[in-house]
């Protein structure tokens, strides 16, 4: 009899065995992937109990715990945990001793990749000011709108683009903006030199450092807009520490050495690439720029281990003659997005077996997914597991007006495997949306009402995707007139109306078209004299 029953039992056991693997062939893996997301929203909450609630108070512990750790190397040059704090530190010093600066101001930051790139921010957080990345790309009228709109007080700007400030320094003066260059001497009186009095400052820690609410702002950081000018995005402290777990999540480790090239003004370098290094207390090489004749180069000579990447990024690699240290390399995990199934296989093909893992996420809010797979293409999974953890929905959209389409009792409808829909999610607690700064009516347009029932707000994220009948997400299409360029998204109004300020041409139109060979920058532009 007992052998019978162990006989059954092994039997059922087989049978639901081979029923899962053909059913949720994907089971055990999102299941896995869900147990990493619910200890890390436990120590997460430890931390807080702890004290440790903010991105800067992460910084802080690992300083503490690691202070002899290489952080940062940059160029031919090596910063520790401590380095960096230390250096943070007179920089504050210098901003509330010369600048003045205080808890809730505002202060923009233009400054291309460089170490101080990393204190300055940090120093201003010790006071807790409320930081504004510039896009370096930006020049004129959009570099006065960005200041203008999220309210800067002070704008700190790096060396080399001081050029491109002098240009609205009229303007800036006129709006009582302090200027500050980061370089030893200033070339006028109105901007003034920042590193001269940061050497005579002390690095050690702050006596008296601000509390911060984890559920009020943190930076701000500008998103294409789709009908003009940028959008000064809120990113909120919550919405910060949440972002440091993409590079575990991926599988990195404190071990790592992770190669950053994407610019740190945006969310994916500043947050989710030296935030994650600081969450696992890794070492970062740090480049300028990017450039695929010194990628694999550097890769080799740092021994990276974990590179982040952006689609275009890949894409430029795979277009680049073949270098011999392409194949000598130690990079193991590439992670970040927008990553076309065709370059994904064919980048594994040819750099040695790295492991992708794609992802997707905004600035604006915590929605985010991540293919944790190796399936070749998909964003991310819809498991039962993943959306217990981060709700969302696709609805039914007009393709004219790109609005949710609602039934006659005015609820919206979701779509059916297959099909693209809108992405949205419910705004809660752990999935906030600030804002824009100064553009109530940018931010209303970016909510949708009554979706389900009465009285619920869901954030629209103007992405289009579709899920298969596997449970993997697929993006398909951004809501708007928006093109790519060297991974920027730029709005073609935008540069319609640069164009439009031009005497000689009446009348412009700007649209982003598909190169299929990938071999050009898939932008064009339409002019009528």
């Amino acid at each position: 009899m007992i052998t019978l029953l162990f006989t059954s039992a092994v039997a059922g056991l087989l049978a639901l065995t081979v029923y899962q693997t053909l059913a949720y062939p994907f089971f055990w893996q999102d299941l896995i992937y869900y147990l990493k997301l619910l200890r890390y929203r436990r120590k997460a909450q430890a931390d807080m109990h702890r004290g440790i609630i903010t991105y800067l108070d992460c910084f802080l512990q690992q300083a503490r715990t690691k202070p002899n750790k290489p952080f940062i190397i940059f160029e031919e040059q090596t910063l520790t945990y401590q380095d960096v704090e230390r250096r943070s530190n007179q920089f504050a010093n210098a901003f509330r001793t010369e600048g003045s600066l205080t808890k809730g101001d505002i202060v923009a930051q233009f400054m291309c990749n460089e170490p101080d790139f990393i204190c300055v921010w940090f120093g201003l957080c010790k006071l807790g000011c409320e930081v504004a990345f510039l896009n370096v790309n930006i020049k004129t009228k959009s570099l006065l709108h960005c200041i203008r709109s999220c309210g800067a007080r002070a704008l700190l700007v790096g060396k080399e683009l001081l050029k491109v400030v002098e240009e609205v320094l009229p303007d800036l003066m006129k709006d009582n903006v302090d200027v500050w260059v980061v370089d030893h001497t200033s070339p006028s009186e109105k901007v003034k030199s920042l590193l001269d009095k940061v050497e005579h400052m002390l690095g050690e820690t702050l006596s008296e450092r601000p509390k911060a609410d984890i559920m009020s702002n943190f930076l701000f950081i500008f998103t294409s807009g789709t009908t003009g000018l940028s959008k000064a995005a809120r990113v909120g402290h919550l919405k910060a520490i949440a972002s440091m777990a993409f590079l575990p999540m991926c599988g990195a480790t404190s071990d790592d050495i992770i190669y950053i090239t994407l610019p740190l003004y945006h969310m994916s370098a500043s947050l989710l690439g030296i935030g994650g290094c600081i969450h696992l207390g890794a070492t970062c090489v740090l480049k300028k720029k990017f450039s695929a004749s010194h990628f694999w180069k550097d890769c080799v000579k740092h021994n990276v281990t974990v590179v982040q990447y952006i689609g275009e990024l890949c894409r430029y690699l795979l277009n680049h003659p073949l270098v011999p240290e392409e194949r000598l390399h130690q990079v193991r995990l590439a992670a970040g997005s927008g990553l076309r199934s065709d370059i994904w296989k064919e980048f594994t093909n040819r750099f040695g077996g790295i492991k992708i893992r794609e992802g997707y996420g905004l600035t604006e809010a915590s929605i985010g997914f991540l293919n944790y797979t190796d399936e070749a293409g998909p964003i991310g999974r819809a498991s039962y597991f993943n959306k217990l953890f981060m709700p969302f929905e696709l609805l039914r959209y007009d393709p004219q007006t790109y609005k949710p389409i609602r039934t006659a009792s005015g609820r919206c409808i979701r779509v059916q495997a297959g099909e693209a829909g809108i992405l949205v999610a419910p705004l809660t607690a752990m999935n906030q949306f600030l804002g824009y700064a100064g553009d109530k009516v940018q931010s209303e347009k970016k909510l949708v009402r009554d979706v389900f029932k009465s009285g619920d707000v869901y954030f629209n994220t103007g992405d289009l995707l579709f899920l298969d009948d596997r449970g993997f997400l697929y993006f398909h299409d951004r809501i708007g007139d928006t093109f790519r360029w060297k991974g920027e998204n730029v709005s073609t109004t935008e540069v319609a109306e640069v164009l439009g300020s031009l005497d000689f041409i009446k009348e412009a139109n700007v649209y982003g078209v598909s190169v299929p060979d990938g071999q050009q920058s898939d932008d064009k532009l339409e002019t009528s004299k």
